[in-house]
């Protein structure tokens, strides 16, 4: 990539062909703001599917393996700058260090990888070399959880002492994986999900939250998780209480088996000095609750008082709501700006979940996993 002549960046994607549904989120992200067209893919492990998949998206090249992909697009001059891993947990690993190996910067799907063991590998890897590892973590990029951080982060609540936060769904709420639903399948099935479903799932992203806003690390897991459905392998609800670094307390709910719920993510941090609450299905409102004595404050995204990562982040005119793809485009906004200022000899500037955020959700679903096979006990990250 010539630095001295900006041009459109080229996305490759490895996996989300066929009627998976992260796939195309992926790449309306990536395509969002004009700095990348996604233009190669191996967007299946079956051939068929993956060239039908890549003519329905227009693709100047389809490969039938990621291999054959990493191999051919390092030798293009006109080869991606970066790939895009939209697959099955399992194939995390393997597809991105092919790509590291390959020296092509990545860009990865929640949770980095398949085990505790393959993500701090992975992560070792990518902070070896040059090539940038970025892991879509998205409600991160949403305006109001920014500025959420930024509160946390200028001491208005004071000291944190409790973090209440929620990630409920219904989808999974009868036996989908036993009715053709390829993406309860794969979701439910141990050898391609890992250990856990509902947590790996939706609980990582719950974790993120509470560590992206609070700046706390979380340090011991105590959790009940449960397979609701009869037969299923995996988990699909859990309840976690939570101990923080700086001795703050908490809770995480998850649930795929909520009636009634369809994407329902939710945090409230409580501190010494005020409260403040987010909720997903309603992202443009931020409510900070001073004491009892005080009105709450309610700070809606692209009105004043807002803090410049809160507006940076923000895509439309006040009162537009902003959603679910502009903050996933956030992220790739951000890693794509890093891709320039490393071709243009500029330290990036990392403004985004890491594999390192990678390897403390893995470490987050394998002790909430220990935790419950022992009766609940209390388990360190």
């Amino acid at each position: 990539m010539s630095a001295a002549v900006p041009r459109r960046l080229r996305a490759g994607i490895v996996g989300g062909g066929g009627g998976a549904f992260i796939g195309k989120i992926h790449r309306i992200a990536a395509e969002l703001d004009g700095e990348a067209t996604v233009v190669a893919g191996a967007l299946s492990s079956n051939p068929v599917t993956a060239q039908a998949s890549a003519r329905s998206w227009y693709l100047d090249r389809s490969y039938d393996s990621y291999q054959e992909m990493a191999r051919n697009e390092q030798t293009l001059a006109d080869g991606i700058d970066f790939v895009i891993v939209a697959t099955p947990n399992h194939l995390h690993y393997p597809v991105a260090k092919s790509f590291l190996d390959a020296g092509i910067h990545v860009i990865c799907d929640k949770p980095l990888a398949y085990s505790l063991k393959e993500a701090r590998e992975l992560a070792e890897l990518a902070e070896r070399g040059r090539t940038l590892f970025a892991l879509t973590h998205n409600y991160t990029g949403y305006p109001l959880v920014r500025q959420a951080r930024d509160i946390v982060r200028n001491g208005e609540l004071g000291a944190i002492r409790k973090v209440l936060v929620e990630y409920n769904q219904d989808w999974l709420m009868m036996p989908l994986e036993r009715t053709g639903n390829k993406q309860a399948e794969w979701r439910t099935d141990p050898a391609r999900a890992g250990v856990s479903c509902c947590v790996g799932d939706i609980g990582t992203h719950a974790a993120n939250l509470v560590e992206f806003v609070t700046g706390r690390e979380i340090t011991a897991v105590c959790a009940d998780l449960s397979s609701f459905v009869e037969g299923r392998r995996l988990d699909d609800d859990a309840n976690v209480l939570l101990r923080l670094s700086g001795q703050a307390k908490g809770t995480l709910v998850c649930s795929q088996v909520a009636c009634g719920e369809e994407n329902n993510l939710n945090i409230r941090v409580y501190g010494s000095a005020a409260g403040l609450e987010w909720h997903q299905q309603e992202p443009n409102s931020l409510i900070v609750k001073p004491p009892a004595a005080a009105p709450w404050r309610y700070l809606r995204t692209a009105r004043g008082g807002l803090g410049d990562a809160s507006l940076a982040a923000t895509r439309t005119p006040a009162g537009h709501p902003e959603g679910y793809l502009e903050a996933f485009a956030n992220i790739y906004r951000n890693f794509i700006s890093d891709i320039r200022r490393v071709a243009g000899g500029i330290a990036p500037a990392r403004d985004y979940p890491s594999a390192r955020d990678g390897v403390r959700g893995l470490q987050f679903i394998e002790a909430a996993v220990r935790s419950a096979r022992r009766g609940a006990q209390w388990e360190d990250l």
